[in-house]
């Protein structure tokens, strides 16, 4: 991988994916293949959301330091950005944290809308407010991604710079009030992307997801009231006419290929008057007015005081949360469906807990109760009656599963072990996966990648990983099922073991979702592991660690 990446300037307005013929890398260098049928989200990207860039370090015991997660809409790449693109890939460096609160219900985001003249410098102040921001996930959109398609008459106008994409008629608000809330949800949405040169909408779309703090940048982000409901900070950039003209005649030329009179032309026939008409007024609405943009470092540093200081009162903490709840004591949740606990489960159990068990005995047991489990969650599945007939001529009353529709979900990496099980089980099911990994740091799970079917909201989902402790793991790929428009009574969560804290906080949290596991512990340890346990799953399992880090 080069260590040094290069930005790369495209005309459209939202640029940060990687093309359908790249294959997504994670930073560990595993390469996920595009399958047809599927999204590929390494966690998500502008706008899907971009992570900033993790540098790599010369030194073996040196720490990385905890880099900021950016969604963006702009159209280029920028080296402090953690989207790396080189030899035709694409590397994400960085993960999602929670977005949501120990109950699985989205908190909601600190919303910040920038308002100001074409080429004020709205997305430079954008920028530095995310640079000086301390949190880990920002998301930021542009309004350019919704100019409306035009039509014959109007593409002809554009092309002679007779066009006014300054005026709010050029804008679809429909849909940007659509995006907008559904971002506010923390959803998954699919953003437009208009390019600059064409003048037209790409074929494809960008997919993009809430944060803890979003960024709604444009010429008229005060313009719809609706939009200004939403908005928790108001911030108008004003910047001297002249040098916004000159910012505009600099970037329309060199990146959007017109000529210097259509250039000029433009401006004063239409961006003129649409800034003082619709613009200029809407200043009105400002918390914040921001003289000479992106300069002014004390009016940035006022504003990040003050976002910061709502952040604190909202929280995002998840897992320390949830291990120390008072759910424990509880009763279990009927949600949760345990396999009997035969002398065969007892002794499958035995082998697979047992710190001096071989590697190829604990996959081998290990492979034996995952089936099992598996097995029995099927047998929770809705079963129609149907009648047969026996090569003996006789009619026999049985059952047949209700739906074909069933996916497996795995929670890399412990959740890919059992892939192979439910395939044995399951003929021809389809399989997505989810990567969330815990940030050293923070203790928080991140989000680092997906890959779900498209159509997975018409599908019962088996989720799958191999132990739950605290359960922020499997509340955060829950979440991302909902967020997916997964109904929660679709979802069926399989683990190998349990803590009685995860089980507890999973039901809390979504009460519809069925848990099935092969046991229960009572206890979790300082480091999140199951007490009394079996260590962790995914390092004996793959031989990646020694046993000592499990005490």
């Amino acid at each position: 991988m080069s260590e040094n990446p290069q930005s790369i300037d495209v005309p459209s307005s939202c640029s940060s994916e990687s093309d359908t013929n790249e294959r997504p890398e994670t930073e560990n260098g595993t390469v996920y293949s595009h399958d047809s049928g599927y999204e590929n989200e390494c966690c998500p990207a502008s706008p899907i959301t971009v992570p900033s860039l993790r540098p790599r370090l010369n030194s073996v015991n040196a720490k990385p330091r905890r880099q900021r997660t950016t969604s963006t809409s702009q159209n280029t790449i920028r080296a402090n950005e953690a989207i790396i693109r080189c030899n035709q890939r694409t590397i994400y460096t960085a993960g999602r944290p929670p977005w949501y609160n120990t109950q699985g219900q989205q908190v909601e985001p600190f919303v910040i809308g920038i308002c100001g003249g074409s080429a004020s410098g709205k997305t430079t102040v954008a920028q530095k407010i995310i640079e000086s921001l301390d949190v880990p996930w920002v998301t930021l959109l542009s309004m350019d991604c919704f100019y409306k398609i035009l039509n014959h008459k109007q593409h002809e106008a554009a092309g002679r710079n007779e066009y006014n994409f300054d005026h709010p008629d050029a804008f679809d608000f429909d849909l940007m009030l659509e995006v907008l809330k559904k971002l506010k949800e923390g959803r998954k949405v699919e953003v437009p992307v208009y390019n600059f040169v064409t003048h037209s909408r790409e074929v494809h779309t960008k997919t993009m997801y809430g944060a803890n703090v979003i960024i709604f940048e444009g010429i008229l982000t005060f313009h719809s009231a609706e939009v200004l409901e939403m908005l928790d900070m108001k911030i108008f950039v004003d910047t001297d006419a002249d040098v916004r003209l000159a910012r505009r005649l600099k970037r329309d030329i060199s990146q959007r290929g017109r000529d210097l009179g259509g250039v000029l032309k433009q401006y004063s026939t239409m961006v003129k008057p649409s800034y003082s008409n619709y613009i200029a007024p809407s200043m009105q609405h400002a918390d914040i007015i921001v003289p000479r943009g992106g300069e002014n470092i004390i009016a940035i540093q006022l504003i990040v005081q003050h976002v910061n200081t709502q952040l604190q009162l909202r929280g995002f903490k998840v897992r320390e949360t949830l291990a120390h709840s008072e759910l424990q004591d509880r009763p279990m949740p009927s949600s949760l469906f345990l396999l009997p606990e035969t002398p065969q489960i007892k002794g499958l159990h035995t082998f697979i807990r047992n710190a001096n068990t071989s590697r190829d005995e604990f996959i081998f047991y290990s492979n034996r109760l995952i089936r099992l489990v598996l097995e029995y969650a099927l047998s929770l599945m809705p079963f129609i009656d149907v009648s047969v007939e026996t090569p003996q001529a006789i009619s026999y009353e049985g059952k047949r599963m209700a739906s074909n529709r069933i996916c497996g979900v795995s929670i890399l990496r412990a959740g890919e072990t059992m892939e192979q099980a439910v395939s044995e089980v399951c003929k021809n099911i389809r399989i997505g996966k989810i990567l969330i990994q815990t940030n050293q740091s923070t203790g928080e799970p991140e989000l680092y990648y997906l890959r779900l079917p498209k159509d997975i909201k018409d599908y019962r989902v088996i989720l799958m990983d191999a132990t739950v402790a605290t359960g922020a793991a499997a509340i955060m790929a829950i979440r991302v099922l909902l967020d997916h428009d997964v109904p929660e009574e679709n979802i069926l969560l399989v683990s190998l073991l349990m803590a009685e804290i995860g089980v507890h906080s999973i039901a809390y949290a979504f009460p519809k979702v069925q848990i099935v596991t092969s046991a229960v512990d009572p206890e979790i340890n300082d480091k999140f592991y199951v007490i009394p346990g079996i260590g962790n799953f995914g390092d004996r399992y793959f031989g990646t660690e020694p046993n000592s880090e499990y005490s």
